[in-house]
């Protein structure tokens, strides 16, 4: 009897185990997936929760539609130049910075030109005359460069982040290249760092406050990603520090957003994430990571941010764009695709603000185009539906001064613009803007490379 007591209660131990099995993986496995994340993330685990269940993210970013917008009749203020090289194939212009590198007194650009693989000048001078320069070559699809005076000599330098390939690809193909200007615009090519995932953008700033400029670097890769920053020890040695372990960061950008003297890192992060971060310093280089915004809509096509006072209230704010389509073939522009400001509201958080819809949306600066006090909008797109003439390439968002915005066109073509950057280029007072096209599929029978757009004072004179 005895025996048969055992042997029953063996039994029914034997039956639990199958269930307490099934509720070790009910339980570990998303603990295990969340502890994952939260690695990859930089998040503590009760982020990394809210962050997996969305109350992090934004639900109206799911949605085709965003309501009524306001659109006017279009005013043709802008009047389009090619300058730079010719060119017999289509273009493909990465980015494209404004700034005077000779110090004359103009406006120059400086161009990433994948199709031919390196970085150049176009110089203006004498005033109106522009003659490109080929100032760095064999650097394999430049995608992003940042002109500062990295090494404190008084001339400037170009800090040029570096894909590898266009397209995506996990190789460890990508680097970091710092132009060194021998003050006459002469630069010899130092690669700070190769063979990591893909460098969509670097930046460079004093992150650690010992009087020596560091790297701020957003690695694409394609499914292996990561953002860093990268500890200047001088004699162009450097120590990488990593930020994060996620797949896509597009932009990396260094401001200090809590107002606490230390320079802080806002990152976008596209893929299936479609997030905003920023990287809190305290003041020596020990960063803590924070979800600044997020989309619910894993196919959102994040594709560029922008840091502006836009609302002129003493704090950055965010300009984002959403319309990357390279995920399909051929690229084509999703019905949620726009312009976004989240408006800095104090300790970290930011308030969305849906502007207009922009099929294939790719990037938006701000400047007051109309001299009238406040801030408007340029935005281009090289992803919409370029088989139908009436899709746009180039709009702006004027400003009423109370942060409301119509859209109005500029163009239609050129097609596929990447990039746009707002400068007075002769300097009369008025905001011209140069943009950049990147042609990689068809049609190709609208095509750019290096335009400026100038002001012709319309918008003074309505």
């Amino acid at each position: 009897m005895e025996k048969n007591k055992s042997t029953s209660k063996k039994k029914k131990y034997l039956n639990l185990i199958p269930i307490v099995i099934i509720l070790i993986a009910i339980i570990g496995f998303p603990v295990i997936i969340l502890n994952y994340q939260a690695k990859r993330t930089g998040l503590t685990m009760s982020e990394a929760l809210r962050r997996a269940v969305g109350s992090s993210r934004s639900d109206n970013s799911r949605a085709g539609s965003f309501g009524e917008e306001k659109t006017g009749e279009k005013i043709d203020f802008l009047e389009p130049i090619p300058i730079g090289f010719d060119f017999d194939e289509p273009p493909m212009i990465s980015h494209i910075q404004p700034v005077d590198l000779d110090g004359d007194g103009l406006l120059d650009v400086i161009v990433c030109d994948v199709r031919g693989n390196f970085v150049s000048w176009i110089r203006q001078f004498p005033e109106g005359t522009f003659t490109e320069i080929i100032l760095a070559e064999n650097i394999i699809a430049p995608a992003h460069v940042e002109v500062i005076d990295f090494d404190n000599d008084g001339d400037l330098d170009l800090m040029v982040g570096v894909l590898g390939m266009l397209f995506p690809n996990n190789d460890k193909i990508g680097s970091v290249v710092i132009l060194e200007n021998d003050g006459n615009n002469n630069f010899t090519k130092h690669v700070v760092i190769e063979k990591i995932a893909r460098v969509s953008d670097v930046r460079a700033g004093d992150l650690n406050n010992n009087g020596l400029m560091d790297l701020a670097v957003a690695q694409f890769g394609y499914d292996d990603g990561e953002t860093r920053w990268m500890e200047n020890l001088g004699n162009w040695e450097f120590k990488s520090h990593m930020l994060q372990y996620l797949s896509g960061p597009i932009n990396v950008e260094l401001v200090d957003i809590d107002s606490d003297g230390d320079l802080d890192i806002i990152s976008l992060v596209s893929q299936e994430w479609e997030e905003i971060y920023c990287f809190i310093n305290d003041g020596k280089g020990n960063f803590q990571p924070r979800l600044l915004w997020g989309s619910s809509n894993e196919d959102y096509g994040s594709s560029g941010i922008a840091l502006f006072d836009l609302d002129q209230d003493g704090d950055m704010d965010i300009l984002y764009t959403n319309g990357d389509a390279f995920d399909y073939i051929p690229p084509q522009g999703r019905p949620w695709h726009g312009v976004q400001w989240l408006e800095n509201k104090g300790d970290l958080n930011f308030d969305y603000h849906r502007l207009c819809n922009f099929t294939g949306a790719t990037n938006v600066r701000a400047a007051d185009f109309d001299n009238d006090g406040d801030y408007d909008l340029v935005a281009v797109s090289a992803f919409n539906i370029w088989d139908d003439p009436a899709s746009m390439s180039f709009i702006w968002l004027e400003n009423d001064g109370n942060m409301n915005f119509t859209r109005r066109e500029i163009a239609r073509t050129p097609t596929h613009l990447l990039v746009c950057e707002p400068g007075d280029f002769n300097n009369d007072g008025l905001m011209d803007v140069v943009t950049g096209g990147m042609h990689t599929y068809p049609p190709f029978g609208n095509m750019s490379r290096i335009t400026l757009w100038v002001n012709n004072g319309k918008l003074i004179e309505k």
